[in-house]
């Protein structure tokens, strides 16, 4: 083998060792243990709240933009974090680009306040 191709191995290594754990556990888990079922063991149970009714009941699409909202705003963070490592190295080139990035950011958190996609009701 070239050099280039033993550097996979600790990849290829962990990737096998990941795979046995999960197929190892899953089957451990239907194979071992006792197997006691009851009408109380098998209900369903979120939270220690009592499920009633049925489970296909719709949500609030201001639910779904809230929570798209806010991986929208978290993957802007990412963004912030290599910039301020590297302040230094990018100069005035980098802070332009990040003073126009972070425009543009302003102007969609506004839109999405002059929306009123934040408010509850």
């Amino acid at each position: 083998m070239q050099s280039e191709q033993l550097n996979y191995i600790p990849i290829f290594m962990q990737l096998l060792l990941a795979v046995g754990f999960v197929a190892g556990t899953i089957f451990a888990s239907g194979k071992l243990g006792p197997k006691r079922n009851s009408q109380s063991k098998d209900k369903n149970f979120e939270c220690g709240i009592e499920s009633v009714g049925n489970a296909r009941i719709p949500f609030s699409v201001k639910y779904f933009v809230v929570a798209i909202l806010f991986v929208l705003f978290d993957v802007e963070v990412i963004f912030l974090y290599p910039w301020a490592i590297n302040f230094r190295e990018l100069g005035i080139e980098g802070m332009i680009k990040m003073v126009i990035f972070m425009l543009l950011l302003l102007v969609g958190f506004f839109y999405i306040i002059k929306k009123k996609a934040l408010d509850w009701e």
